[in-house]
C-alpha cells in the first residue's frame, strides 16, 4: 500500500476530520506511503458547492423539518439515484484518480462509491481496493451502501447490524470505531479528579451560532454549585462578541474561538454540552467525556443521539432548562449518574479507530494488479487538478536552486481561512522549502487590540500558547511528510487612528510568546532576544491590494532601519520601490489569507535549508531575490516589462514570456530592484485561481 487517495466533502464536520485524521494515521507509516486529501464537489464546483454548503447549514439550523422531508427523499432504495447526472463531479473524481493512480481509495462521504461504480461499470474490475468510512451511527442513509464497495468501517456494532439489515454481507463490514485524531493515542490522558460535592464541576459548551441562548445558558450553569464553563464558538465572531460583552470579567468562564486542541478539551472536563454531530460524539466518546446533548439535526444525527443514550454515554435535552437539569443531575449523590456515563464510556471508547481502520486496509490482500488508471470515454477535464505531490524535497531545492519561501501567512488563528494543518499541506503539496506562520497578535492598548477579544481577527492571548503548540506539532509533520521548514511567528498589529501612527511588525522564527503590550523598540528587541528576524510587515502605500497602510515604520526609517531585519519590498500583489532605492534588505511575501493568496510574491534565498541558515542570509540579504508564483496549469504568452534600478545603476527591460510557459516558472529579481515597479501585459485578465481543495 503506497498511495491512498482519501475523498471528503464539506457537509458537516464529521467526513472532514475522519478524512484527516486517516491520513495523519497513515503518515505516521512512514514516507513510502503516500496519502492525499481531496473533495472532488469542491473542486468540480467551487463556488456553487460552498454556496450549497451555506445554504444546508442555513435549513438545517433554522428550518429542520424542511431538512428532514429532503433526508427522507433521497433515503431510498440506490441512495442518491442517477449519479450520471453528475457529469463535472464524474470527470474531475477520474480526474483525481487519474493523478494519483491510488492503490486504495478511502470515501467518509456517501456518493462517490456510486460515483466511481459508475466510472468503471464498462471495466472489468477497478484497478483500487476502496473503503468506505461510515460517519453516522444507528441512522445510516441508503446512499452509504448505494455503491461497490470492498470494505465499510463503521463506528460500532449497532450501525454494522444497519449495514447487515441493508444487505451487505458481513465479510464487507469491520467494525473499527470511528477516526479520531491520533492524539486521542499519542497523548497521555490528564488526570480528571470526579466532579463530587467540594470538587470544580468543568463544563465544556460548544457553542456554535446559538446566540444568545448560550450567553442566558451560560448564566444558568454558573448558578449550579462549583461550576466552571468554558465556551468554544468556532468561526462565529459575533457570538464571541457578545460572550464577552457579558462574561470577559468573569474568572468562572473561558471564552474561545476556533480551537485545535478539541481532544485535550473534552478530556479535562467532566461534560460536554453539544449537538450529536457525528465527529463531536465520536470525539467524546474517544476522551471518555459525557455528553447532553441539546440539538440534533433530523435524520443523520439522530442515530448519534440514539447511540449516545442507549449506550449510556449521557442524555438528550430539549432546551436551556432541561440542559442546566441534565448537569445538576449528573453532579448529584456525588456525581452517581456522571460516574455511570463515565464508566459506560471506558468500556466503549476506541481511541485508535484510525489506525486500527489502516491495519484492516494492511490486512487485506495486495491490491489488484493493474496498468495505469484511464479515463473512461466522455469523462474529460480541462482544468488543472493538483501540482506533484511527491514527498521530500520538491521545491526549487529538488533541482539545485534556491529555496522557495514565504514568511508572511496567516490560519484561522487570526483572520485566515485555512487552519495550520490545511496551510501545510496547502504548501507542502506545492514544494515549498520553508514557510512561517505568522497570525495576528494586537496590542491591547490600542483601538484594535481591544477588539482582539471580540473577534477572530486577531490571534487570542488566551491561545498563544495552543498556537505555538501546534505550530510546533505540524512542523514536525512538515518537515517528515514535504521536506518542508515551518517556522512560528506572530505579526504584531500596533495600529493607530492614522496611517502614519500605524505598524505592522513580522516576528519570524519565535521560540514561544512575547507580550504584546510592549513599545515597538522593545518587541525588537524580545524577537531578536528569541533568534528571531524582526521584519517590517507592507511598509509603504499599499495600492492593487484593499488594506489599511502601516506607514510608522518607514516614516521613522532613521530610527528602525538599525533595529530592522528586513523590509517586506513586496506583499501579495503589492510591490514597494522604495524599499530598494533605500536599498534596505528585503523579504518577499504573499500575506496569505485564503488560498488564491498563494499566487503572489514569493522570496528565493539561496542558502542551505536549515532555521539558522535561512536567517542567516536574510540578515546579510546578500542571495535574496524575488520572485512571481504563480498558477502552475495556467499557460499565458506576452512580456513582462521591468523599470528599477540593478543595484545603484537604472535598468529598464523587457523579458519576454514565451508562448505556452508554464505560469509556475519563476520570474526572478535580482537584489536592490527600485523603481516604477513591475507590470505585465498578458492580454486577457487572468481568471481567478481555483486551488485543489485539500484538508
Amino acid at each position: 500500500m503506497n498511495k491512498v487517495l482519501i475523498l471528503t466533502a464539506g457537509f458537516g464536520d464529521g467526513h472532514n476530520a475522519a478524512a484527516r485524521h486517516l491520513r495523519e494515521a497513515l503518515e505516521r507509516l512512514g514516507p513510502e506511503v503516500r496519502a492525499e486529501v481531496h473533495d472532488p464537489l469542491e473542486i468540480a464546483y467551487g463556488r456553487v458547492n460552498r454556496w450549497i454548503q451555506s445554504a444546508y447549514l442555513g435549513v438545517v439550523q433554522h428550518a429542520p423539518s424542511v431538512w428532514r422531508r429532503v433526508y427522507g427523499l433521497a433515503d431510498g432504495p440506490g441512495g442518491i439515484s442517477g449519479v450520471r447526472w453528475l457529469a463535472r463531479l464524474r470527470a474531475s473524481l477520474m480526474a483525481i484518480v487519474e493523478a494519483s493512480q491510488p492503490d486504495w481509495v478511502v470515501s467518509t462521504y456517501p456518493i462517490y462509491a456510486q460515483v466511481i461504480e459508475d466510472l468503471y461499470r464498462d471495466h472489468a474490475e477497478r484497478p483500487f481496493r476502496l473503503v468506505t468510512v461510515v460517519t453516522d451511527s444507528i441512522t445510516v442513509h441508503a446512499s452509504w451502501v448505494a455503491g461497490d464497495t470492498d470494505l465499510y468501517c463503521v463506528a460500532n456494532e449497532a450501525t454494522a447490524e444497519v449495514l447487515r439489515g441493508a444487505g451487505v454481507s458481513d465479510d464487507r463490514i469491520a467494525v473499527t470505531g470511528f477516526p479520531v485524531s491520533p492524539l486521542f493515542v499519542e497523548e497521555p490522558a490528564p488526570e480528571l479528579e470526579p466532579p463530587v460535592e467540594g470538587q470544580v464541576r468543568r463544563v465544556l459548551c460548544l457553542a456554535g451560532g446559538a446566540g444568545g441562548k448560550v450567553e442566558r445558558l451560560v448564566d444558568d450553569l454558573l448558578r449550579v454549585r462549583h461550576v466552571r464553563v468554558t465556551v468554544t464558538t468556532g468561526r462565529d465572531s459575533d457570538l464571541k462578541a457578545e460572550l464577552f460583552g457579558r462574561f470577559g470579567g468573569d474568572g468562572r468562564v473561558r471564552i474561545l474561538g476556533w480551537t485545535n486542541l478539541m481532544p485535550r478539551l473534552l478530556r479535562t472536563h467532566h461534560v460536554v454540552i453539544t449537538k450529536a454531530g457525528g465527529a463531536t460524539v465520536q470525539e467524546a466518546i474517544a476522551a471518555e467525556c459525557p455528553m447532553i446533548l441539546n440539538r440534533t439535526i433530523p435524520g443523520h444525527e439522530e442515530g448519534n443521539a440514539r447511540l449516545v443514550v442507549e449506550s449510556g454515554f449521557g442524555v438528550v435535552a430539549d432546551g436551556r432548562r432541561a440542559t442546566v437539569a441534565a448537569v445538576e443531575g449528573a453532579f448529584a449523590n456525588d456525581a452517581r449518574r456522571w460516574c455511570e456515563w463515565r464508566s459506560n464510556l471506558g468500556r466503549a471508547n476506541r481511541p485508535g479507530a484510525a489506525f486500527r481502520i489502516v491495519e484492516r486496509m494492511l490486512a487485506e490482500e495486495e491490491p489488484r494488479p493493474r496498468g495505469r488508471v484511464q479515463a473512461r470515454a466522455g469523462c474529460e477535464w480541462q482544468g488543472g487538478v493538483r501540482e506533484d505531490g511527491r514527498l521530500g524535497g520538491r521545491g526549487a531545492t529538488a533541482l539545485g536552486g534556491p529555496l522557495l519561501c514565504d514568511f508572511h501567512i496567516h490560519t484561522n488563528y487570526s483572520d485566515g481561512r485555512l487552519t495550520v494543518a490545511e496551510v501545510v499541506d496547502y504548501y507542502g503539496t506545492r514544494g515549498f522549502d520553508c514557510i512561517c506562520i505568522t497570525d495576528h497578535l494586537a496590542d491591547p492598548r490600542r483601538l484594535l487590540g481591544k477588539l482582539s477579544r471580540l473577534s477572530r481577527l486577531t490571534l487570542s492571548s488566551a491561545q498563544v500558547e495552543e498556537y505555538f503548540e501546534v505550530i510546533r506539532r505540524e512542523a514536525a509533520r512538515a518537515l517528515e511528510r514535504y521536506g518542508m521548514l515551518v517556522l512560528a511567528g506572530i505579526e504584531f498589529n500596533k495600529d493607530g487612528y492614522r496611517r502614519k501612527s500605524s505598524a505592522h511588525l513580522l516576528g519570524l522564527d519565535l521560540k514561544g510568546p512575547i507580550a504584546p503590550d510592549l513599545d515597538l523598540v522593545d518587541t525588537i528587541a524580545a524577537i531578536h532576544g528569541q533568534g528571531g528576524l524582526a521584519v517590517a510587515s507592507h511598509p509603504h502605500l499599499m495600492k492593487s491590494e484593499w488594506g489599511k497602510n502601516t506607514l510608522h515604520l518607514w516614516e521613522n526609517l532613521d530610527t528602525y532601519a538599525p533595529l530592522l531585519d528586513a523590509w517586506e519590498i513586496a506583499n501579495r500583489n503589492n510591490v514597494f520601490a522604495p524599499v530598494a532605492l533605500k536599498q534596505l534588505p528585503f523579504l518577499a511575501n504573499s500575506d496569505f489569507h485564503k488560498p488564491k493568496h498563494i499566487y503572489s510574491w514569493k522570496t528565493l534565498l539561496h542558502c542551505a535549508r536549515d532555521p539558522r541558515s535561512i536567517k542567516e542570509c536574510i540578515r546579510r540579504n546578500e542571495k535574496v531575490s524575488m520572485t512571481l508564483y504563480r498558477r502552475p496549469d495556467l499557460r499565458l504568452a506576452g512580456t513582462l516589462e521591468a523599470t528599477g534600478w540593478v543595484g545603484r545603476h537604472p535598468s529598464v527591460g523587457t523579458m519576454p514570456v514565451p508562448e505556452l510557459v508554464p505560469c509556475g516558472t519563476p520570474i526572478a529579481f535580482g537584489a536592490g530592484i527600485g523603481g516604477d515597479g513591475v507590470r505585465g501585459d498578458f492580454g486577457d485578465e487572468l481568471p481567478e485561481p481555483r486551488p485543489m481543495a485539500q484538508v
